[in-house]
């Protein structure tokens, strides 16, 4: 539920209630003789409930603040709000609250941009007794329908209004329940109905709930560390997704609220790979549910072809009627190489070669994607080039329609092959060949993989590297071979990768903070001497806290903890002006233009790889690592970090606990 302060949802807004990626609340407005209510305060309460403490303004026979409101909503398969009247002045008083609701039963597709008209084709079923509103809507094998159920019922129904008339002495108190049950195709959601002194104490079997109190505890010399640390744990329960995989029950983290609570392949993988230190429940159940819905055959509207890892999963009206091609949706070229980092990750965290064996097949199909079906310009390259009517145009993480552009603003013809795509092919194979050599008992397959990995890491040193301003990498070839000479922040991701030689490390290290990429904040994803740059354009001059948590893992790679420290810095700061918590992205203007991140305006807050960012951080800042069944510590702590501990941290099947203080660090067993 995407609401105001006040708790409302103004008609003609981007808010409302959203669930399976349809909007079946579009308005939701509660008003006191006519007028709105002033805010008192409000706030999220947990990751799914809300409070709202509101008071009249000044009205004809009431004065202001003679009537405290108070609202508590929570939020889970479907709605539940409590409305609380309570009336501080002298003589009786006659009220008439209002609560206005509404849905245009809009796919997630059309609420931020003009949609179609369902107006004539919802249907109104309200209870005449005040009870219930009820809009339900049809479009061939696409049903959707929702109650606002109220107890007490509504004296009286105005459209599509619940009105109550009241009379109120002085110390009275009012309140109602408000029930908002939803039926998406065959599935009926009803929302959770429990007293209030259960919905915002946190519930023993809440799983969400479980899970924060699972994850390591971290102490340190930097309040604000553990701070940020803490929000992001919160933010990351808020997101997660539970299913059942091959008989398995999982959990996987959606890509955020409130426009992407669903699998996305590259937003959650990476998350998988940035909180692994927290447990590997997430990362395993990314794998295994993007391995169920591996590519099989190929299809264009999809971008579908066999061995490809999806991009994106989406269930509301247009995708399921095939207007969209998001069930799912295959256009990215990145992820299938990022699902064989992580798999190796998890590995490498966990021992499981069970699983190793049991996704092998995912895993040799993947490589099989790479070698026969990713290579569009048939220069051993990695690429993309949607077949869809409805495609992505780009399907890197710049994935909007300017996010790939030649450093003088023209876009490039496709297929594109994107550099750190080229990088995590590079870091895919090498890592599968410790796999091949390893559990899997495959020397020749290991053999080979690491060839294939060297002959691309010397030909992509040779074809993306651009001389000119100081030298850097390209961030990509076009359709023609031309190479792609904008800077951008993709370069750091090479770094992570471990595809650029060493000797190069520290010009790229020295371009990603030079005054043109780094804002003060963090790294830019477009240099501002480019000609596209834009500090408020979503890929080209913005600063993505993600890509800052893989830029500073590969700073820290190459020996460049001095420069890693920097972006970290930066970024708790950062967090500072957001209640700790780091957005999606925030808008690229240098440090000294406002002296506070300026945010970006339509930025998912919280969104899982923005969450996940401080927990990889913390990774960076400890040296942390998992190699050949142990974890290693080679921390190199700036001195305002003060000593950390880290405690409980899983892995191998049991707990360790972690102790950091300047280039020392130390591991044991968890008592």
């Amino acid at each position: 539920m995407f609401s105001n302060s006040a708790g409302d949802v103004p008609k003609g807004t981007i808010g409302g209630l959203v669930h399976d990626d349809t909007r079946f609340l579009d308005r939701w407005e509660l008003t006191l003789n006519d007028a709105p209510l002033l805010v008192l305060g409000s706030g999220t309460v947990d990751p799914f409930s809300a409070a709202f403490f509101l008071a009249n303004t000044d009205l004809p026979d009431l004065p202001p603040n003679r009537v405290g409101v108070r609202r508590q909503r929570f939020v889970g398969d479907g709605m539940y709000e409590r409305i609380e009247l309570r009336y501080f002045g002298s003589d009786p008083v006659d009220l008439r609250l209002r609560l206005a609701a509404g849905t245009d039963f809009a796919d997630l597709f059309e609420i931020k941009e003009s949609g179609r008209d369902r107006s004539t084709q919802i249907v109104r079923q309200h209870e005449r007794d005040g009870s219930a509103l009820c809009f339900a809507y049809r479009n061939g094998t696409y049903y959707a329908m929702v109650r606002v159920e109220t107890e007490p019922a509504a004296t009286e129904l105005e459209d599509d209004s619940l009105v109550w008339r009241l009379r109120l002495t002085r110390g009275e108190a009012w309140r109602c329940e408000l029930r908002v049950p939803l039926h998406c195709g065959d599935e009926r959601f009803q929302p959770v109905a429990r007293s209030f002194g259960d919905v915002f104490e946190r519930d023993a079997e809440d799983p969400s709930a479980r899970w924060l109190a699972s994850v390591p505890r971290l102490d340190s010399g930097s309040d604000r560390l553990v701070a940020v640390y803490r929000k992001s744990a919160a933010d990351l329960a808020s997101m997660r997704l539970e299913k059942r995989i091959w008989g398995e029950p999982v959990v996987l983290h959606a890509a955020g609220l409130p426009w992407f609570m669903t699998v996305f392949g590259r937003d959650t993988l990476i998350t998988g790979y940035q909180t692994i230190a927290l447990g590997s429940a997430m990362a395993r159940g990314t794998l295994l549910v993007l391995a169920s819905h591996q590519a099989q055959d190929h299809d264009d509207f999809t971008d579908r072809e066999p061995g490809k890892i999806f991009h994106e999963f989406r269930s509301g009206e247009l995708t399921q009627l095939g207007l969209k091609p998001y069930q799912p949706y295959y256009g990215g070229a990145d992820t299938t190489a990022l699902w064989l980092v992580v798999l190796s990750e998890h590995w490498r965290w966990t021992g499981d070669e069970e699983l190793v064996r049991k996704l092998w097949p995912n895993a040799l199909a993947a490589l099989r994607w790479i070698d026969e079906h990713g290579d569009l310009h048939g220069r051993g390259y990695v690429g993309y080039a949607t077949r869809s009517r409805e495609g992505l145009g780009n399907q890197c993480w710049r994935d909007s329609p300017d996010g790939v552009q030649f450093a003088d603003g023209t876009i490039p013809v496709l297929p594109i092959a994107t550099c750190e795509t080229q990088g995590y092919t590079y870091d895919a194979k090498i890592r599968m060949a410790e796999l091949a050599e390893g559990p899997m008992r495959d020397p020749a397959l290991a053999q080979r993989l690491r060839a294939e990995a060297a002959a691309l890491r010397e030909r992509f040193n040779r074809d993306f590297w651009v001389p000119e301003r100081g030298g850097y990498y390209a961030v990509g070839l076009d359709g023609d071979g031309r190479q792609i000479d904008s800077m951008t922040s993709n370069m750091g991701h090479l770094l992570w990768s471990g595809i650029v030689p060493p000797e190069r490390a520290r010009l790229v290290a020295a371009q990603l903070m030079s005054d043109e990429m780094f804002s003060g904040w963090g790294v830019r994803t477009l240099s501002t001497a480019d000609s596209g740059y834009n500090p408020i354009g979503y890929h080209v001059g913005t600063v993505w806290p993600h890509d800052n948590s893989i830029i500073a893992a590969g700073l820290a790679r190459y020996g460049q903890h001095e420069a890693a420290y920097r972006i970290i810095g930066a970024m708790m700061e950062a967090s500072a002006y957001s209640e700790h918590r780091l957005p999606e992205a925030f808008s690229g203007y240098d440090r000294r233009f406002g002296r506070r991140p300026v945010p970006y305006p339509t930025a998912c807050n919280p969104q899982a790889w923005a969450s996940g960012a401080p927990l990889l951080f913390l990774r960076t800042l400890l040296g942390l690592e998992a190699v050949d069944g142990r974890l290693v510590i080679e921390p190199q702590l700036p001195a305002p970090l003060g000593p950390i501990r880290l405690l409980g941290v899983p892995a191998f099947g049991r707990h360790w606990d972690l102790y950091a203080e300047g280039s020392h660090g130390e591991v044991r067993p968890s008592a």
